[in-house]
């Protein structure tokens, strides 16, 4: 990876500028594409021999995944290809940052900043699940707030079909472990229900600043989420807040809220912004994977806090 720097040309188009973020298969630059003559972010998968053939299957299943989902809060994927032994993906690039930094900066958000952003992700997986795609990794550092507080979904480098199989190797366990469900952390296969669990996760640790599962290992970790309840949130949240992280914070996958949808409607989102979706996506009903999960993956408009306004 020592030549990618400044100014190399990437598929006689992309033109690196600066390198933006690093993650577990991949670097992320942002580029100009010479074509078009806009900026870019360019995701780069990182060479790694020992792995290179999985990692460069789910690459591709990223590219898949995320050029079926078009909506206003998920990362738009433009182009895909191969270039002397460099894979790329080709994406918007976000004018803002991520929560994690955004968390970092501020500490704790305000209840009305969180509905905000747990609103428009939920909206984002919503489409997702509608488009059987389970994203299995979802973290602050995967969600994007916009400068204009848009909050928009990326990073779908384990996601999964749910009609397909997945690249998975013997032992391995995908995810992040602070913000895994408890039924990853058992082995058992993602579902909707466990992005929701996720979110429930993303959520407790805007309230707080603090994620609310950290022992110190990656195992350690996984097995709170299966062995130990969260953290009391502080009497300041409200308490309809307090009750949606907790429904979302639920071990069982059939006790948390029925769908993205829902979790929309309980962060309180306005009507007119659900426009278009549909019941029944993205969970274990009674405990039996429900296999309608059909939300139509319409454009809806969001709920959105300017990024100024975060950190005020």
């Amino acid at each position: 990876m020592e030549r990618l720097a400044q100014g190399f040309r990437l598929g006689d188009r992309y033109v690196l500028e600066e390198r933006i973020a690093s993650g577990g298969m991949a670097d992320v630059w942002r580029a100009m594409d010479d074509v078009l003559q806009r900026a870019v972010a360019v995701k780069i998968m990182r060479a790694d021999p020992d792995n290179e053939e999985i990692f460069a299957k789910r690459f591709r299943d990223e590219a898949r995944h995320s050029a079926a989902l078009m909506h206003t809060n998920i990362t738009t994927v433009f182009d895909y290809g191969e270039d002397d032994h460099l894979t790329y993906l080709v994406m918007e690039l976000v004018p803002g940052a991520p929560l994690s930094a955004v968390i970092r900066e501020a500490g704790t958000l305000e209840p009305d900043v969180v509905r905000s952003i747990i609103s428009q992700a939920a909206l984002a997986l919503g489409v997702a699940h509608e488009a059987r795609v389970v994203h299995r990794d979802v973290k602050p550092a995967n969600i994007l707030v916009r400068d204009d507080g848009v909050v928009m979904l990326t990073d779908f480098g384990i996601a999964r079909a749910l009609d397909a199989r997945g690249h998975t190797r013997v032992g391995e366990m995908l995810g992040t472990p602070n913000y895994i469900s408890p039924e990853q952390a058992l082995g058992q296969p993602a579902t909707g229900a466990s992005d929701l669990y996720a979110l429930g996760v993303v959520a407790h640790e805007m309230l707080t600043g603090i994620r609310p599962f950290d022992r110190g290992t990656p195992i350690a970790t996984a097995m709170s989420h299966v062995n130990e309840p969260p953290p009391p949130l502080a009497e300041e949240v409200p308490p309809e807040l307090r009750a949606v992280v907790a429904s979302l914070l639920e071990k069982k996958p059939e006790d948390r809220p029925a769908n993205a949808r829902a979790v929309a409607e309980m962060m309180g989102i306005a009507t007119t912004e659900l426009a278009g979706l549909a019941e029944g996506l993205a969970s274990l009903v009674n405990g039996d994977w429900d296999d309608d999960t059909a939300t139509p993956a319409h454009d809806v408009h969001t709920v959105a806090t300017p990024a100024r306004d975060l950190l005020a």
